[in-house]
């Protein structure tokens, strides 16, 4: 087991109110539920049923939680240069410092990581490059640009809901993302959360865009800053509100480390705000594969920067 029990029963409510943005997301039954995890023993064809199916896929304890456990660390390591983590702690726990941050300094750290080899190892890791050649029954890409974020406890960091083809319009659509929670993530440090159902709904979001896009210029009709799309191609920061509006649940999940969130193009997921109780930061990555032989978005063939408008 990795270091942090994670002992919320399945189904069971958040001890802690979820917040986004400002907005309490409900518990009511109708309204949030529980994701539903995957042994990855079950075979590469039932994993790809599930992830058609459902829009999404979690794999239980697909990698190594030792080895996960210690990139947090190593990553940690060197942020805490610019004053994030708790003097004179276990790096790999991640507690947060609380003040002393220098952001630029952190920022520009945050900035080699993504570049380092280390980093480029964990995302292309064997088991994980073997098991993306067998999912997309192909020879897999990874893109360049892997997001690698943090998450401070006790801020008001949240990402709004979006589906990920708006950012990724300049390539083929047949896309898979790979979430990993890097460390134990239970549901109050704010992981990702899925609008349940919501990969139907991103393709219809996507038709209706391309009706409405026949008139902008190629480069316009890529970007999520266009003026069809609202601030920054995010589909809403309202998260209660689309639950309502699609009649769905958000799900929620308590993530360990070790597992791997496998997303359509299409699903619809945000996140809620860190209020890890042990002041510890969320720190996770997401990365994109897919077919190395279909069209590759040539923006997301660079280092991912902070501030790259993607």
């Amino acid at each position: 087991m990795s270091s942090l029990a994670l002992d919320r029963k399945p189904g069971q409510a958040p001890a802690t109110d979820l917040d986004a943005n400002g907005k309490v997301l409900s518990t009511a039954a109708n309204r949030l539920g529980g994701l539903v995890p995957t042994d990855p023993s079950i075979g590469v064809e039932a994993i790809r049923r599930l992830y058609h199916e459902n829009g999404y896929v979690w794999l239980k304890r697909f990698l190594d939680p030792e080895a996960v456990n210690a990139f947090r660390g190593w990553v940690f390591s060197h942020l805490a240069r610019g004053g994030l983590v708790a003097p004179g702690s276990d790096p790999m726990l991640g507690l947060s410092a609380g003040t002393g941050l220098d952001k630029g300094q952190v920022d520009r750290i945050l900035m080699s990581l993504v570049r380092s080899v280390a980093f480029e190892g964990f995302c292309a890791q064997p088991r994980l490059a073997r098991f993306m050649d067998e999912f997309l029954s192909a020879i897999s890409y990874l893109h360049k640009r892997k997001i690698m974020r943090f998450t401070l406890p006790g801020t008001a960091t949240a990402t709004p809901a979006h589906y990920d083809l708006v950012y990724l319009r300049g390539g083929t659509n047949r896309l898979v993302t790979a979430w990993i929670p890097i460390g134990d993530t239970p549901v109050d440090m704010g992981g990702l959360v899925y609008l349940e159902g919501s990969h139907a709904v991103g393709v219809r979001m996507e038709e209706e865009f391309s009706r409405k896009s026949l008139d902008l210029s190629a480069e316009e009709r890529i970007s999520a800053f266009n003026r069809n799309m609202t601030e920054g191609g995010w589909v809403s920061k309202d998260l209660p509100e689309m639950a309502e509006r699609f009649n769905t649940r958000w799900l929620v999940a308590d993530y360990e480390a070790g597992d791997v969130v496998l997303h359509s193009p299409y699903m619809i997921h945000a996140s809620t705000t860190n209020q890890s109780a042990s002041n510890r930061i969320r720190l996770s990555t997401d990365i994109r594969y897919q077919n190395v032989d279909d069209e590759i978005d040539a923006r997301w063939g660079n280092h991912w920067s902070l501030g790259d408008m993607l």
